[in-house]
């Protein structure tokens, strides 16, 4: 995707750090996210991936030379005023109510659109995840750990984001589920919804991703377009090979 450099980015982050308790696990991460876009954050595992998603969604301690959202500064916001600017966040543990069906839990994540944009409904969510068309009856708890990722994505899309931070939506899923999630992002982009992954699958990073990130001990090692990644092999060699 080309942008035109003069266009502000919609979400960024320069100079991110973040640590659990006394251990620095991010050290100055520059990342950004363009509208319309999908953007990868690839490494492996234990490089600081997860944690530049929730650093950015101020859900870990840590600070941040920049760190803003449609040009709104993130630095002192807790991570629901963070979400009701249009961030969206899923997790990878699948945090969904588990006693409720399908509709009911997109219900719970419904709130409006901002002005100008379609707000998502449960039969639009439907056409990208038919799995949940077929089961929208079925509680949380009866459904398969790739059918729980998806209704966790289609209830954060019910409340409108403008951008999704996505963790690890791969991450212990059949080939099958996996091929219908790379699907489900590359739906959301073309529906207007820009989206930052974390990822260490890097073929379905690949399948899904304008731009990539290299991360690597709390560090981004590497930046460029995900053809420029896949044609790099010395990179790949020291960062993501295991």
């Amino acid at each position: 995707m080309t942008h035109l450099l003069a266009d502000p980015p919609l979400l960024a982050a320069k100079g991110l750090e973040a640590r659990y308790g006394l251990a620095q696990v991010l050290f100055g991460v520059d990342v950004e996210l363009r509208a319309g876009e999908v953007a990868a954050l690839v490494g492996r595992n234990g490089a600081g991936k997860s944690t530049t998603l929730k650093a950015i969604m101020r859900i870990v301690a840590g600070r941040a030379e920049v760190l803003t959202f449609k040009g709104r500064d993130l630095r002192r916001l807790e991570p629901f005023q963070i979400a009701r600017l249009g961030l969206g966040y899923v997790p990878e543990d699948r945090r969904i109510f588990t006693d409720l069906t399908v509709d009911e839990n997109l219900e719970v994540g419904r709130r409006p659109a901002t002005p100008g944009r379609q707000a998502w409904t449960p039969e639009a969510l439907f056409e990208i995840f038919p799995n949940l068309a077929r089961m929208r009856h079925r509680r949380g708890h009866e459904m398969s750990g790739g059918e729980q990722q998806m209704l966790t994505i289609a209830r954060t899309l019910m409340g409108n984001p403008e951008a999704v931070l996505l963790d690890e939506p791969s991450e212990g899923l059949a080939p099958v589920i996996v091929e219908e999630m790379a699907e489900a992002v590359i739906a959301m982009k073309r529906e207007g919804v820009a989206v930052m992954l974390s990822e260490q699958n890097l073929h379905f990073a690949s399948a899904v991703a304008d731009r990539a990130y290299v991360i690597e001990k709390g560090q981004v090692r590497y930046s460029g377009t995900m053809a420029s990644l896949e044609a790099d092999s010395a990179v790949r060699e020291a960062y993501l090979t295991v």
